[in-house]
């Protein structure tokens, strides 16, 4: 017998070992090893090529009875970690998917996945086009759920109007930076809040704000009220907590809060905290309104292409943070909820190309 064996490649998945309290821990995943799915008829073998980080999948871990909550279920302890990922087709016994093309859905912390067209929470994975200049991994930021949230979030929940003003909160985030980039587009005076002057000059630099406002900073209800000083208008809320409060505290008549996240609230370990300045939209006559992006999926072809012309045409700006390999994963996602990054995080487990 001659020649070296090959092992048959494996699937290296991470799951959820234990609930976390506050950040997650060393003990909170497990890392298995399995091997690569067969898939069965009407289903196709993917090769996940990009993982995204979001700050929602620390809500997932929390127990279903918990005070923070989210839209989709809680992951079950054992269970692979929930992910949108994209990927491309190694195998297909599906008819409405070839080998070699690329998709998107939640399909799970794990370098390969089966699929029967849906993903892990039922929705249907979204063909990816290939398009020159553009990676793979747009997809999972301003072409997928964070730019899909910012859109709709903004321009139906928020509707600015040409020269209002709009503050966004987690501005330099996945979400928060389109949002706030759709505003200038919209012709809105933009105020960005982030976490550091670091995050403050890009916004105002790089993707042409007009002020921002660094929430780490004593008083911001004053430096709100500096940057804002007719109020406002729209406020695009990702914190949640003090932040929000300190918002409500400067509103202009008939404003509307876009509640989107509550990034302060997800790794508190005490009890959830309510807006207390909340008469403020009683004496501004404010409207304050959640939404979620999936009401809006018979849209979301048309968002994606006009957000791709925007991308084209150099009036949006896609920042990437990406780190490599699933062992980033613990990493990540606690650089994500500490908001040590720059940009949308990503892990790389493949070459795209």
């Amino acid at each position: 017998m001659s020649g070296a064996q090959h092992a048959a490649p494996a699937n290296r998945q991470v799951r959820l070992r234990e609930r976390p309290t506050g950040f997650p821990g060393p003990g909170t995943w497990e890392f298995s090893s399995t091997p690569v799915p067969e898939p069965a008829e009407g289903q196709f073998l993917l090769r996940n090529l990009f993982i995204s980080i979001d700050p929602a999948m620390r809500v997932w871990l929390n127990a279903p009875d918990s005070k923070v909550v989210h839209v989709t279920a809680a992951i079950n302890i054992g269970d692979v970690m929930r992910a949108s990922v994209v990927g491309r087709i190694m195998a297909s016994r599906h008819a409405g998917f070839s080998p070699g093309d690329l998709v998107a859905g939640r399909l799970g912390v794990q370098e390969w996945a089966v699929c029967d067209g849906s993903d892990m929470i039922g929705q249907a994975v979204v063909p990816v086009p290939s398009t020159a200049g553009l990676s793979p991994s747009s997809y999972l930021g301003v072409l997928g759920i964070p730019g899909l949230t910012a859109y709709f979030g903004l321009l139906d929940v928020g509707r600015p109007q040409r020269g209002e003003t709009v503050v966004v909160s987690g501005a330099t985030g996945a979400v928060g930076s389109v949002a706030a980039q759709l505003a200038k587009i919209a012709g809105c005076r933009v105020v960005g809040i982030a976490g550091g002057p670091e995050k403050c000059r890009y916004l105002v630099e790089t993707l042409g704000l007009d002020a921002a406002v660094d929430y780490r900073r004593d008083d911001l209800q004053a430096r709100l009220r500096e940057a804002c000083p007719d109020g406002i208008n729209v406020y695009f809320d990702n914190a949640g907590g003090d932040i929000l409060d300190a918002a409500l505290s400067q509103l202009a008549v008939r404003a509307r809060i876009v509640m989107c996240g509550s990034m302060t609230q997800y790794t508190s370990t005490g009890p959830v905290t309510g807006p207390a300045n909340y008469r403020a939209l009683l004496l501004k006559r404010a409207r304050m309104e959640g939404f979620i992006v999936y009401d809006y999926a018979d849209r979301h072809d048309q968002a994606r292409r006009e957000l791709a012309a925007w991308l084209a045409d150099g009036s949006l700006i896609a920042r990437e943070h990406v780190m490599e390999g699933i062992e980033s994963f613990p990493e990540a996602l606690n650089r994500v909820l500490t908001g040590d990054k720059a940009g949308k995080l990503l892990i790389r487990l493949a070459d795209g190309e």
